[in-house]
Parts: structure tokens; C-alpha cells; sequence
């Protein structure tokens, strides 16, 4: 039986129109899809209708993946592939599969021998560590730190660490309403020649990147980036 692909498809970081971000072949590929795996399906449906779509909506099916979504669900969600359709994965915001909980259904596809497709997006972490001006080199990216305050700090001090010892470029984020806490840990809690980058609303009109040493970001008020995604950055 003829396989369908699974093709990763990126979206837009925030509300900058798909054709600032996304190339023509992304595009023209999501317009013609039937089947997709979304992170959220409402919000999938609003790209989709944004493209627009070569198909009416209401003929779309979109089954939803996220971090509730039992492992036990996925061969279900992988069906049209397996049945020969082409499946779209889409996550929340910017590529699929990374840091985004799409990583499982990739996996299983491989093992059902799915051809997996990635296609060209945004995507914040990297493009906050091609515009932080830290070691593109050697880097890690390490998710969601701590939300406990000493948990965090001890967590922040740790990869300050790790950095120092190894030259790495260490990367995290953290949900946007707590992203004043975070900056607070960091200021706090690493050495005066520690230089952090704070990315800021990537791809946005709003977009902003900047990359001080500790000692600098301790002699002026904190960025105003509360609410606001945001990728956090340090190397020591």
C-alpha cells in the first residue's frame, strides 16, 4: 500500500502575515492539504483560513496533538497517512517537532515508514540565537526552567556553569506572563560577565534583540517584555 507523508509545516511566530514569513512552496503546500495534526485546532483553522485555504474549511479535518494527548491516540492521528494522504503537521507557533509535542507523532511515523517532510519556517529558537551574537557553535536548548524562584535560580546558576565550562550557548524560555520573574533570576543570580540576550516578539513589528553583560542589565530598569514571547539566551 502507497504511504501518504507526513509534512511538517511551520506557521507564523505571532500575527505577522504568513507570506512575511513563510516561502511559497510552505504555503502552496498547506493551501492543498485535507488532513492535518495540530497543536491547536482553532488556531490551525485561522492560518489555514489566512492562506487561504484551496479547500472550504468545514472539509479540513484537523485532530488535535498536544501535551495532553495520550501516547495510545497517535496511530489514530496517523491514520490518513498510513491510509496514503498526505498529513500536515502543525504547531502552535513557528516549526513543528521542536520544542512542540509533534516530536512523538515524527517518531512514530519513521517507525511506520512514513516518509517525514520538514519545510523551510521560523523558528524563535534559533533565529533569537542567530541574532544574539552568542556562540552559534555549541548550544543547548533546555525548554522551560524552574517556576519555583530558588529552583530557578539554582537551575540558572547550573547552566552558568555548564557555559563557562564548556563555551556553550545556553537557550530556555519560560511562559510569558512569568517572563519578569525569569529576568529577575537572571540578573540576580549570574556573574557581572555573563552575557545575556533577551529576544523579544521574533518576526513582529514589535521584534526586539538585545545582548548586554549582566553588569550592564543591572544598571538600567528591566525590558518591558511581560506578556510578550520571549527567548532567553546566556553564555559565561
Amino acid at each position: 500500500m502507497n504511504r501518504g507523508r507526513l509534512i511538517l509545516i511551520p506557521v507564523p511566530l505571532g500575527q505577522a502575515p504568513a507570506n512575511a514569513v513563510l516561502p511559497p512552496p510552505v504555503r502552496a503546500c498547506a493551501q492543498r492539504l485535507t488532513h492535518f495534526v495540530a497543536e491547536n485546532a482553532k488556531s490551525a483553522r485561522r492560518f489555514l483560513k489566512a492562506l487561504p485555504s484551496d479547500w472550504p474549511l468545514q472539509q479540513i479535518a484537523i485532530d488535535e496533538l498536544n501535551e495532553h494527548t495520550a501516547a495510545g491516540e497517535l496511530p489514530r492521528l496517523l491514520a490518513p497517512a498510513l491510509a496514503g494522504s498526505d498529513l500536515g503537521l502543525i504547531s502552535e507557533a513557528g516549526c513543528p517537532a521542536v520544542a512542540d509535542p509533534g516530536a512523538a507523532l515524527v517518531a512514530l511515523a519513521h517507525q511506520e515508514g512514513i516518509p517525514v517532510i520538514p519545510m523551510v519556517g521560523p523558528s524563535s529558537i534559533l533565529l533569537a540565537l542567530m541574532g544574539s551574537g552568542l556562540s552559534g557553535q555549541n548550544f543547548a536548548f533546555h525548554g522551560y526552567l524552574p517556576s519555583d524562584a530558588q529552583e530557578r535560580d539554582r537551575r540558572l546558576r547550573e547552566l552558568e556553569r555548564q557555559s563557562r565550562q564548556e563555551q556553550r550557548t545556553q537557550i530556555f524560555i519560560e511562559t510569558p506572563y512569568r517572563n519578569r520573574q525569569m529576568l529577575e533570576s537572571l540578573f540576580r543570580t549570574c556573574a557581572p560577565g555573563t552575557r545575556v540576550c533577551v529576544a523579544t516578539d521574533l518576526t513582529l513589528d514589535s521584534e526586539q534583540i538585545v545582548t548586554r553583560f549582566v553588569a550592564e542589565w543591572r544598571g538600567q530598569p528591566l525590558p518591558e517584555i511581560n506578556r510578550r514571547p520571549t527567548v532567553f539566551l546566556l553564555l559565561a
